[in-house]
Parts: structure tokens; C-alpha cells; sequence
């Protein structure tokens, strides 16, 4: 198990905030918007301690060494019990769930599910099943999968762009040091991809905050990454009812999300 506490800084959330365009509100005792958490519980290690792609080593801490390099936010699932306050400590427990190498039609793979139970002022306020995938690097003659197509009978829609500063920006509030995010040239030449990857997170956040103004107060999002995102492409966040998703301008889906409230 790993444990972790944080005090709430309000200035951090509205730095978020900024970040993603809304109004600065957050004061001591506000609560948070649902996945703000990712900004806090920071766990810094030194640079030694770093794979080649930012993120911290593998076989070090929870999750195995599967000696497969390429690391994937595949997915989460979180249930709010209570909102977490700004200016409060809170303490984070994580806890490896599950970690399994399979081979798939593309190579092996290792799927891994981190749980974390957020706890503040005593009580239990979140809970979060975070999934990851590691794999292979491409093979420049193996040819990409096919993405799912994505609906088009949303209820409602909302537009959104993204600049290398935005992705940059989220990365430090995170404290993400996954080079896809903001080295292009890294990104491009040796995970192979078409530009800049916008964070599974990121999208996962703008889908959290649509759907909280749609519905109300959530009491759980499930989510699942399902096509990378470039950072020059716009993307289309859909809802209709409790499901979400995320449509990119070549109609190819890049995240599916169930909400409840």
C-alpha cells in the first residue's frame, strides 16, 4: 500500500480552473469539482527513478516490471461518496488491485488496476479504480487498430481545443511527467504517435464537468479511453441521458462514459 496526504490548496483547483478556461471561485471549504483530485497527491521521485517515458519506473513500487515500455491510462471508474473541501488534508491509500500480462493480437500486454480511497476530516469520500495497460512499442509495418466509430445522436455538445500550453499546463497541475503529453519530437519518433496525446484525464475532467452540469452532483463516472487524441485535433464532447462520450473531427470515438447521480 502506498499512502499519501495532501493539504487542498484552493490556489492549485483554481489553477486547474484557469487552466480549462472557467471562473477562479474555489475558497477554503468550497468543494472541489469531481476529478480535481488528480492534482493533489503528488509522489516526486528523482530523476533516477524515471523510465524513459517521464513516468516513474515500473518494479519499483506497486506495479510490476513487465518489460513492456509503453504506458496507457486505459480507463477508470470512481464513486463519490462526499465531496472533498478545498484547505482540508486529506490522505490518499492506494492499493494494487489487479496486474495481469496477457498476449493480445498485437503482442503482450499487461493490464493493471490501481485502487485509491481518498479519505478526509475522517470519513471516506472517494473511491477510484484507476486502469492502466503497458505495452510493446509499434512496429512501424504493423498497422494501427481501428478506432470505434462515435454516435451522433447526442442531446448536447460542446466544442474544445487544445494547445501544447494546455497539455503542458495540465502535466505540471498533475504532476504527470509522461513525454507524449509535451515532447512532440519524443511522442512521434519513438512511441509513434501523430502528435502531441491529449490526457485521457483531461477529457475524462471535461466529461465530468458536462455531465455535472447536466445532471447535478454525481455519485459515480466510469470511463474508457477508447482512440488517442492529438493535440491538433478539436474534439467533441457529446452527452445524451447519463451517457457521454468524446468525438474527434474524423467522427472516430476517443472516450466512452457512463455517468450517475
Amino acid at each position: 500500500m502506498e499512502y499519501t496526504s495532501d493539504l487542498l490548496d484552493p490556489a492549485r483547483a483554481n489553477a486547474l480552473k484557469a487552466t480549462l478556461g472557467l471562473p477562479t471561485q474555489i475558497t477554503p471549504g468550497s468543494p472541489l469539482p469531481p476529478f480535481f483530485h488528480q492534482i493533489y497527491f503528488w509522489n516526486p521521485r528523482p530523476a533516477t527513478a524515471l523510465g524513459r517515458d517521464g513516468h516513474p519506473a515500473t518494479g519499483s513500487a506497486l506495479i510490476p516490471d513487465f518489460g513492456l515500455p509503453r504506458r496507457m491510462w486505459a480507463g477508470g471508474q470512481l464513486s463519490f461518496h462526499a465531496p472533498l473541501l478545498a484547505g482540508h488534508k486529506a490522505v490518499k491509500h492506494t492499493t494494487l488491485a489487479k496486474a495481469q500480462k496477457k498476449q493480445g493480437r498485437s503482442g503482450p500486454l499487461a493490464f493493471v488496476t490501481l485502487r485509491h480511497d481518498i479519505l478526509q476530516d475522517g470519513a471516506l469520500k472517494l473511491t477510484e479504480y484507476q486502469d492502466l495497460v503497458y505495452r510493446e512499442d509499434p512496429s512501424p509495418d504493423t498497422p494501427a487498430p481501428t478506432p470505434p466509430r462515435a454516435r451522433a445522436d447526442e442531446d448536447r455538445r460542446a466544442e474544445h481545443s487544445f494547445s501544447s500550453t494546455l497539455l503542458f499546463r495540465y502535466s505540471a497541475l498533475t504532476f504527470n511527467g509522461h513525454r507524449i503529453h509535451y515532447d512532440e519530437a519524443y511522442a512521434r519518433t519513438v512511441e509513434h504517435y501523430n502528435g502531441l496525446v491529449v490526457h485521457g484525464p483531461l477529457l475524462a475532467q471535461l466529461l465530468m464537468l458536462m455531465a455535472t452540469e447536466a445532471l447535478g452532483p454525481l455519485k459515480s463516472f466510469t470511463f474508457r479511453a477508447t482512440s488517442p487524441l492529438m493535440h491538433t485535433e478539436p474534439v467533441t464532447l457529446c452527452q445524451k441521458g447519463n451517457t457521454l462520450w468524446a468525438r474527434a473531427p474524423d467522427g472516430r470515438q476517443c472516450m466512452s462514459a457512463e455517468a450517475q447521480t
